[in-house]
């Protein structure tokens, strides 16, 4: 029962983020294609990674993460910043246009986290914190997103 309310929860999490994205797309033009959307998820996840380690994390090739990143650079939705250490290595940043678009989906993380706190009391959402955090940390450490920047703090 768990994994099907598990996987309940997050399809009503994609279903939105999409019914809203394509809501978009109805008064303009579709720029990014559902792979180029896997790949800014994954980047912004990953926390500005360089090309070797956004290919390495997807297991794809450093040629096709470099075409992939190509295409997302001239669509305005990510740049290439010089790495201030190293001058030979760049790292990939989400741009302002790419978090508009990501914002869609943590609004509606913000607007469900609301209802959970005004709906359950403050030890039951502690206790759901505690449970996410080790999820998160523990049981899905295989996905290691140690180098990720927290959503609020990408908006400013």
């Amino acid at each position: 029962m768990l994994d099907q309310l598990f996987l309940e929860v997050y399809t009503k999490f994609k279903l939105h983020f999409y019914r809203e994205v394509l809501g978009l797309f109805q008064s303009r033009e579709a720029s990014l294609t559902t792979v180029e959307t896997f790949c800014m998820e994954s980047i912004q996840a990953l926390g500005d990674p360089t090309v070797n380690e956004f290919a390495s994390f997807l297991h794809i090739s450093p040629p096709n993460a470099a075409y992939k990143i190509n295409s997302l650079v001239k669509k305005g939705y990510l740049e290439r910043v010089q790495s201030p250490e190293d001058r030979r290595e760049y790292h990939l940043h989400v741009t302002q246009k790419y978090i508009d678009y990501y914002n869609i989906s943590i609004a509606y993380v913000e607007e469900v986290c609301a209802r959970i706190q005004s709906r359950f009391s403050a030890d039951k959402c502690a206790e759901l914190e505690k449970m996410l955090d080790i999820v998160s940390r523990e049981l899905m450490a295989d996905v290691g997103l140690s180098g990720a920047v927290p959503a609020e703090q990408e908006t400013e």
